[in-house]
């Protein structure tokens, strides 16, 4: 096997298994967490903390440690997470959801770059198009990683769904499902139970020591990449903090990119909605934990294909003909959820609203990226899930155009 596949190889599966532990954690902190809303406060600081993140930490880690430390250092946040939930307190939680978040754009932006220069460096040996084999090498990466919504979920029900904390519920308690359900009550305004601590510690501790593995395998077999010229001449100057924060508010200039925020903004909060509100409402109240990772596979498997299907027909139906099909099946969902009282009798329902939330997904996720990378003058390194970061890291596209050696670029001994 050719030495840049292997290291693809590497980076898929690391973050394959990172992923697969965090997606179906996620998806638990507000049906695991429910007083004080502490889950939904979590989740919400994790968010809060990678917008901080992508203004300065990625460009200025990349620069001191390389794509391949930056990658090691910022999955160890995400262990960090991992053990926080072992002990969860609002002294656990917030602290290593804040450590989640500054790892979260360092994370992704290391990994761009790290694809893009390992693609466009064996381009120029192999006397192939860099452009070609760098969205080879995402495709890749996107086919493994995308699979870890399966695997987190499928684990979490196996888990809960030894010992359900649902039996028969009456139907007065069904009442406060749905859209009654109070989301930052104090007390669980339905009659949901939690799961024993005994599952829950089985649980973190196959997640824990998914996302561990994750760390060994990349530290252990992930070839570093340097940039040669940085190295030996000096020629280039590490920017410092100030001017990295400076010019990542200055690309708020571009009047089209303040109307492209709307974008990812609304894509978070749908998100948002669906790990957080539909989880725990919907599914937990009125089907039991064990039931949620069944669901949320549905959303992730729906997600997958619609986003193959969408990136081969938008050149046939245009971005505007799937932004009005995203659009319409968000707000239908939203008007069915607002008005339907969830009961465990419609069963198929709670998975039919999971399935068109990922397909509606599947458009954000497919048109940002594409939308945001073929507008000139807006350098981004997009996360595959709010589909922008906002902080001078080129593209792969954007770098697909340029040569790895050109860059002063090449593969460590």
């Amino acid at each position: 096997m050719e030495s840049s596949l292997k290291n693809v190889l590497v980076v898929s599966f690391g973050f394959l298994l990172l992923f697969t532990a965090f997606g179906g954690l996620q998806n638990l902190q507000s049906s695991l967490y429910r007083e004080e809303g502490l889950g939904v406060a979590a989740l919400s600081t994790i968010y809060g903390a990678v917008l901080v993140s992508s203004m300065f930490l990625p460009s200025v880690l990349i620069k001191k440690l390389g794509c391949k430390w930056s990658i090691v250092i910022s999955m160890c946040c995400y262990v960090a997470f991992s053990l926080g939930n072992f002990y969860a307190s609002w002294y656990t939680l917030i602290p290593t959801s804040i450590m989640l978040g500054l790892g979260a754009a360092p994370l992704w932006s290391a990994h761009c770059t790290y694809l893009t220069i390992m693609g466009n460096t064996h381009a120029e040996e192999a006397g192939k198009i860099g452009k070609n084999v760098v969205n080879q090498y995402f495709g890749i990466f996107f086919l493994i990683f995308q699979s870890s919504g399966v695997w987190g979920n499928l684990i979490s029900s196996l888990v809960f769904g030894q010992k359900p904390t649902q039996g028969a519920i009456p139907e007065e308690n069904l009442l406060s499902c749905g859209a009654s359900d109070c989301l930052m009550a104090t007390a669980s305004t339905n009659s949901t139970q939690s799961p024993s601590q005994e599952l829950i510690y089985t649980l973190l501790g196959i997640y824990t020591g998914s996302g561990v593995l994750a760390v060994l395998l990349v530290a252990t077999f992930l070839q570093p990449i340097k940039d040669v010229q940085e190295k030996s001449k000096g020629e280039e100057k590490s920017s410092s903090f100030w001017s990295t924060l400076l010019s990542t508010f200055k690309l708020l200039r571009d009047k089209r990119l303040c109307l492209l925020i709307l974008l990812p903004v609304y894509s978070g909060f749908q998100q948002a909605f669906l790990s957080g509100d539909y989880t725990r409402s919907y599914v937990t109240c009125a089907l039991g934990i064990q039931f949620v990772g069944y669901v949320m596979i549905s959303f992730s498997a729906t997600n997958a294909l619609c986003s193959v299907l969408y990136g081969k027909i938008s050149q046939y139906t245009g971005r505007i003909a799937l932004y009005m099909l995203g659009t319409g099946i968000h707000v239908s969902c939203v008007i069915a959820l607002l008005l339907w009282k969830p009961h465990p009798h419609q069963l198929a329902m709670f998975f039919v609203f999971s399935g068109l939330w990922g397909m509606a997904d599947a458009v954000w996720q497919t048109q940002n990226n594409a939308q945001i990378r073929l507008s000139d003058n807006l350098s981004t390194s997009p996360h595959p899930r709010t589909g922008v970061s906002f902080h001078p890291v080129p593209s792969p596209d954007d770098e697909a155009d340029k040569s790895g050696r050109e860059r002063g670029f090449s593969l460590s001994k």
